[in-house]
This record gives C-alpha cells, structure tokens and sequence, in this order.
C-alpha cells in the first residue's frame, strides 16, 4: 500500500491550518468546546509550533522545536520540526522524519498521509525542497509526489479532492511560474496549467499568502495576504476563488474593508481565515499594530458571501490594538487566537475600553453578532496562539508558550468537544 491508514478513533477530519491558519472549512460541533483542556496531550519542550494537521486518529504536528515529551512523562524525545501523538492517548508515534528545517505548513492528503511544508530542502536525505508528502505511520516520503518548491516559502496548505493549495512567497512550484498561489496535483505535485490567480501588488516587491481555506464542498477558496490584485481585478489582501469546477476563476465576490493601511511595518496585516462549516460565509483575523472603532486593524471579522460585489464586513470585533493570529469556525462560535489581552474593545488602545472584556490569547465570539462569549479558558500569551484547527475531538491549540486552562500544556493542548 501507498500509506498505512491508522483506525478511526475521533473520524476523519480536517485540515490544518497553518501559520495561520489552517485550513478546511470549519468543523462543525454541536456546541462551544469546553474550556477545559484534556490532561493527555504531550508537551512540546522548545520552540513554537507552527502547524497542526489531523490524520484519522493521529495529530501531526509542526515548528521549529526539538524536543517533545509525553503528558506526564520525564523523558525528553528528539523530534526536530516534525512529531505525531494519538489522539486520545497522547502517545507519541516513532515515526521521526529528518527535516534539515521547520515546518511552516501541514495538511492532511487526500489518501491518508501529510503534506509538510517548510524551510528544508531535505527530508530523510532526499531532496524535496520545502514540500513533500509523508507517511504518517512510518515517516517515510510518499513516492511519485514531487512538487518541486522554488525560491520563496511556501507559508499555508489545504488539500480538496484531488488538489492540494499552496500558499506563500514562492515564484514558482509544481513545474510551472506561480507567484504566491499555486494549486497542486495531490498524487503528483504538478502545478494544475488551469489554475493561476495572478496575483500582484502595486505596493510592495512581494506577493506573499499567509493563510488559505475551502469550503467543505471544495468549491470555493479563499486566500488572504501581501497582495492588492489578483486576475486583474482590485483585492486588497483577500480573495474569494470558484474552484470546484475545470476552469476554476476569481470569484465576483469581493471586499475593500482591508484596502487600508495599518502600520507601515505591516506589508499586510491579515493572518488566519476560516469558512464556515456550510461555507455561506467567512472569517478573517488580523495583525496591524493599530486600534480604533473604525481600523480592521487588529480584529477578527464576518464576511457574509451572498452575492457578487464589494461587500462591508456583517460585524467585527476589534482586541484593541493586540494581534490576532488565528481563527476556526463552528457551528457554534468563531474562535480566535493571538495575544489580545481583550475582546469587544474597540476604544482601547493597548488597554482595557468600555465594554472590553479579558480574554487572553484565546476567545469564543457568537457567529451571529461577534461579541465575546462568557466562555474563558485563558492562553499566556507570549507571541501567542497562531494555531487552531477543528476536528470532532474538539479544538487543537497551537503556540509558543506553555499555560491553557491555567494549567501546564507545553505549546499544543486540546478543548475537548461537548454535547451541544
């Protein structure tokens, strides 16, 4: 066999989403996690973990660590960049692939491995400069997929069907010129000649896509990043693409809440975006370094997607001027991520306005109006949480520092689902 499926335990899932987010379109659980993490989750001793994807029973995780350790446990495993646990157990996998550099990116394939993407050019000793497939059982490289990453970085992954997108900083990939976007052959790595979005901008040297989504249908993708164009046509650092059929195009639908500058630091200041499960909609988190009622700076926004033309966000919901890295739809609630203090805070500035609520560096807003919900496990904060990714286990949370639920969880846990 191409890859060794493990048995289901907590079904099959969705994909990550990485630096940014991850992802597939949001898992869709009958009600808010709990704000209780489970105990079993290893700890991650170093470093940042940078990506999360879920394979059937086993969570797949990336960074730029060195070590891991299982929950509880006082012996120190060598897992450089790469690592799987068993959900449930929290069992470490043996499986140690050798990447020569980070990992940036993950997804799950569309027939049971992991696609890893990252500063590396090797893994276990064969070139696959920034992109290979994996086997999650085993470690070893899956044959035939070859995308062959040129320059740049590939910075987010999403696989649909037969296709795997990928995202970043990257001038060329799968045998073709892409600048930032590209669409992949799942088995190959070869770049689909129908697809490119064209993507420029007008403002800066670089194209780059920080985070990618689809819809759970695969037939909508949405891109966000250092980009002002895309087919030709005006999109300030989001897009909206038709992709579930043979001639996949820029979708009609589009935005100019995000045509503002933040700080000039800031070559774009989106970071994670997420559909919804039914994918009638979208969510957008951001960075910036800004505040005030009326910046998209620093806030996590609502995109209804009901119709061609420029659309307003349908509510947004500012931290106050603290970055948002990260966000996953449910059913139930947006989840946000970063190292924002407060939510519902569009007078503060780097302090506490009317209304703001505590909520650090993890929040729970209504899907229907944005405002927080009482729902507070609490996140040191550190860089912050840039990872979250859904699955019917619950709500896997990726980041730099070591405290979830006011209790030790070195850089990944998981807020287990609950009975709506």
């Amino acid at each position: 066999m191409r890859r060794i499926l493990r048995p289901l335990v907590a079904a099959v899932l969705l994909i990550a989403l990485a630096v940014a987010g991850p992802a597939a379109a949001g898992q869709s659980l009958p009600g808010v996690v709990s704000d209780q993490p489970v105990v079993w989750t290893p700890n991650v001793l170093d470093g940042t973990v940078t990506a999360i994807a879920v394979v059937g029973d086993t969570v797949v995780v990336g960074g730029d660590f060195t070590a891991v350790a299982e929950a509880g446990g006082k012996t120190r495993l060598p897992r450089r960049y790469l690592f799987a646990f068993q959900l449930g157990t929290g069992r470490v996998l043996d499986a140690a692939p050798v990447l020569d550099g980070p990992v940036t990116a993950l997804a799950a394939s569309p027939s049971g491995g992991v696609y890893v993407a990252g500063k590396f050019a090797r893994v276990n000793g064969t070139a696959r400069p920034g992109l290979a497939e994996l086997d999650v059982a085993t470690g070893a490289l899956v044959p035939g997929f070859d995308a062959k990453a040129g320059k740049g970085q590939i910075r987010a992954l999403v696989a649909a069907g037969s296709w795997v997108y990928a995202g970043g900083t990257f001038t060329s990939i799968g045998g073709a010129r892409r600048t930032g976007l590209a669409r992949l052959d799942a088995a190959t790595g070869a770049a689909d000649p129908a697809f490119d979005l064209r993507l420029a901008n007008a403002n800066h040297d670089k194209v780059k896509v920080e985070a990618l989504a689809v819809t759970n249908d695969g037939a909508r993708l949405a891109a966000v990043g250092a980009f002002d164009t895309a087919s030709g046509q005006r999109r300030p650092q989001l897009l909206v693409a038709g992709v579930g059929g043979t001639a996949p195009a820029l979708d009609a639908w589009s935005t100019d809440a995000y045509a503002a500058r933040c700080k000039t630091l800031y070559d774009s200041y989106l970071r994670g975006v997420d559909f919804a499960p039914d994918g009638t909609w979208l969510a957008v988190a951001a960075t910036g370094g800004m505040s005030g009622a009326t910046r998209m700076c620093d806030s996590v926004a609502r995109f209804d997607l009901n119709g061609p033309g420029n659309h307003a966000p349908a509510w947004v919901n500012r931290t106050g001027g603290n970055t948002l890295w990260s966000v996953a739809v449910t059913g139930a609630a947006v989840y946000v991520g970063g190292h924002q203090q407060w939510m519902d805070n569009p007078a503060g500035h780097k302090s506490a306005g009317p209304g703001a609520v505590y909520r650090p560096g993890i929040a729970a807003l209504n899907p229907r109006t944005g405002a927080a919900l009482p729902w507070n496990p609490t996140h040191s904060r550190g860089v912050g949480v840039g990872v979250l990714v859904t699955s019917p286990a619950g709500l896997l949370v990726g980041s730099d520092t070591d405290q979830l639920g006011r209790t030790y969880h070195g850089r990944i846990g998981l807020l287990p689902a609950v009975d709506g």
